[in-house]
């Protein structure tokens, strides 16, 4: 049973049950119950953080970029970020949040970003492992938010999900060129692996039983998968194309059983939510860059504004 509101009826949420249940959208004017509201303010405001947080284990590669052509195909991806990252505080506006909460949760720490781009980049295969691995997680995990029941969030995935393709071609093009490339080059691709293998596999969410929201989320039409059903989806694919290209997954239990699932080893949780909460990893880093950018930006904001007032200064005379 799904938490109600003291202002809202048994029959309200009977008749917006119906609604998911019979696959419609719901859009913006729509009633909704609170808590549903609640619950996509802070799964799409999370996503939106996500995208301009993850620009940054990458950004830091631009200047760095061993050709032009992979520098261009960098400054593309790093940009789609954080056009993601608009459409998504975009959607959240549209239940009622407003920008400057939302950046506000984040910069107090209040709110929560994928802890994967809490780790850092060492090498420049990193970028392409980030390509094939992390927005290949994104790509399953937000195919499936491309059919979920709340009509802005739905449609921005659609869109989302085209270029993450992109993102996800070009950094397993990256990969198997080094793997087939140079000794060194072939080890810097197996470190990258050793390194992301494991972080990508926890970028899902926690297992099933040990996810707190799942339930509801799926019983309103928001996930329409669970984390592990994501996650066996990713693995699926992922491994046979990783062995495929010379390379070795890091996890001595990964086997494949007889319906052709490829079954993984224990992983680390006590890694995952140490990292979620900033005890391991980059997250004060990353916090402050955001927070100096932020910052930087303050100008452009406060010059916005002021044209704004200007413009219906005259309007109104």
């Amino acid at each position: 049973m799904t938490q109600m509101h003291p202002t809202e009826t048994a029959e309200q949420h009977a008749a917006f049950n119906a609604r998911i249940a019979r696959g419609e959208k719901i859009e913006p004017g729509d009633w909704m119950p609170a808590e549903y509201r609640r619950q996509l303010i802070r799964m799409i405001s999370q996503h939106a953080h996500s995208e301009v947080v993850g620009m940054l284990p990458e950004g830091e590669w631009i200047t760095r970029a061993p050709t032009l052509k992979r520098k261009t195909i960098l400054i593309a991806k790093v940009q789609d970020e954080a056009g993601h990252g608009q459409y998504l505080y975009h959607a959240a506006e549209t239940l009622g949040a407003t920008r400057g909460e939302m950046l506000d949760a984040l910069l107090s720490g209040k709110a929560k970003y994928s802890s994967i781009f809490n780790y850092p980049t060492h090498t420049w295969a990193d970028v392409g492992m980030i390509g094939w691995l992390v927005d290949g997680a994104a790509i399953k995990n937000q195919t499936m938010l491309a059919g979920c029941s709340y009509g802005p969030y739905s449609r921005a995935m659609v869109r989302i999900c085209s270029e993450e393709t992109f993102h996800h071609k070009q950094g397993k093009e990256m990969i198997v060129q080094y793997a087939q490339g140079t000794p060194e080059q072939r080890q810097m691709a197996q470190d990258a692996l050793n390194r992301w293998w494991w972080p990508a596999l926890m970028m899902l969410g926690p297992h099933d039983a040990d996810s707190p929201n799942t339930g509801a989320l799926a019983g309103w039409g928001i996930k329409l998968k669970t984390n592990d059903e994501v996650r066996q989806e990713f693995i699926n694919e992922h491994a046979p194309e990783l062995l495929e290209a010379g390379l070795t997954i890091p996890d001595p239990d990964l086997h494949q059983d007889e319906s052709g699932n490829w079954i993984h080893g224990p992983i680390n949780w006590d890694e995952f939510w140490a990292v979620v909460k900033g005890q391991q990893g980059l997250n004060k880093e990353r916090l402050g860059a955001r927070q100096q950018a932020h910052d930087d930006g303050a100008w452009v904001r406060e010059a916005m504004q002021a044209y704004a007032a200007r413009q219906m200064g005259q309007a109104a005379d």
